[in-house]
C-alpha cells in the first residue's frame, strides 16, 4: 500500500510540474508574441509592457567588408524607433519557430525569422530572448538578434 501511495505521489508531482512548465511556456510565448504585435503595429506602449526596465539589447551582423559587428541599443532607443514608424511603413517579422528553455525564473527563447518591409523580403536571422519571471510576470531582460541577407533562400517559402 505504501509503495502505491509513493508511486501515485511521484506521478502527481511529475504531472503538476510538467503542467506548470507548459503554462510557463505558453506565458513566455505570449510575451514574445505581444512584443512582435507591438512592433508590427508600431505601438511602443505594447512593446514596453514586455520589457524589463533594465533590458539589454544588441544586434549582430556582418558588414559588407566582412567584419563581424555587435551594436548596443537602449530600451528608450528601441521604443522611440518603434513609435517613429510611419503609417505607410509595414514591418513584419515572421517567426519560424520557438525554442523555449526554462529553469526556475529564467527562460531562453530562440526564434529564427524572416523580416519583410512593406511586404518585400529584407533579411533573415535569429533572435535570442532571455526572460525573467518577475514575481509572476515574465519580462524580457535581454534581446540579441542576428541579421543577414545571404543564405536566406531556404527560409523563404
Amino acid at each position: 500500500m505504501q509503495k502505491i501511495i509513493l508511486v501515485l505521489a511521484a506521478f502527481i508531482i511529475s504531472f503538476t510540474s510538467s503542467s506548470q512548465e507548459k503554462n510557463s511556456e505558453i506565458e513566455i510565448k505570449n510575451v514574445i508574441d505581444t512584443f512582435f504585435d507591438g512592433l508590427h503595429k508600431g505601438d511602443s506602449s505594447i512593446v514596453a509592457k514586455t520589457l524589463h526596465k533594465n533590458i539589454k539589447i544588441q544586434t549582430t551582423n556582418t558588414s559588407k567588408e566582412g567584419k563581424k559587428v555587435l551594436l548596443d541599443e537602449t530600451r528608450d532607443q528601441l521604443l522611440k524607433a518603434i513609435a517613429s514608424k510611419k503609417s505607410n511603413q509595414k514591418f513584419f517579422e515572421k517567426l519560424l519557430s520557438y525554442d523555449i528553455k526554462i529553469d526556475g525564473n529564467l527562460a531562453s527563447v530562440w526564434t529564427p525569422y524572416e523580416f519583410f518591409y512593406n511586404d518585400t523580403f529584407s533579411h533573415c536571422g535569429a533572435n535570442s530572448f532571455q526572460l525573467f519571471n518577475n514575481n509572476g510576470t515574465w519580462e524580457i531582460i535581454f534581446i540579441v538578434d542576428m541579421r543577414r541577407r545571404d543564405d536566406c533562400t531556404y527560409l523563404q517559402k
